[in-house]
């Protein structure tokens, strides 16, 4: 008999993510709802202090000090695969789970829309670099205690 691969497919990951999301987000007082079925581009609908999110879960990989984020989606057509970025229109934040360091991410429409991917700073960069630097401790997920405030860009936290 075969050895089994441990390597999980996408379709696992996305799965384990998505279960981590939901577990933090409860953990932190978030009510969490799924979509009855899949049309749109959200997986999950958190609502926190009254505001509504339409959240897309990611698997994030660790890479050193960073957290990398793959902000693409793909879907196979007739005429191949069509790769695609998420915009304010589908979607209210990304949540991410990295399993190497069992955290997890959300991040704010207008942090991502339109781009590919996205890096988060463990620790300060070797060339001392700070302007642009997404830090990951900034959008933990227990870190955000006011969803609302944080969506609509002001980057408040109640304490």
């Amino acid at each position: 008999m075969a050895a089994e691969s441990t390597e999980l497919t996408s379709t696992q990951k996305g799965a384990v993510a998505e279960a981590h999301i939901v577990a933090a987000a409860l953990e932190h007082g978030i009510v969490v709802s799924r979509p009855v079925c899949e049309v749109r581009r959200y997986d999950l609908i958190f609502d926190a202090r009254g505001a509504l999110l339409r959240v897309q879960c990611k698997w994030a990989r660790r890479r050193g000090n960073v957290v990398c984020i793959n902000l693409r989606s793909s879907r196979h057509t007739p005429s191949g695969y069509v790769y695609d970025t998420y915009d304010a229109v589908e979607i209210d934040a990304v949540a991410a789970y990295c399993p190497e360091i069992a955290r997890c991410y959300l991040l704010p429409i207008h942090v991502i829309d339109g781009r590919t991917a996205i890096h988060l700073r463990l620790a300060a960069a070797q060339n001392k670099q700070r302007i642009g630097v997404h830090w990951a401790q900034e959008y933990e997920l227990g870190a955000i205690a006011q969803l609302g405030e944080r969506r609509r860009g002001t980057p408040k936290v109640a304490g």
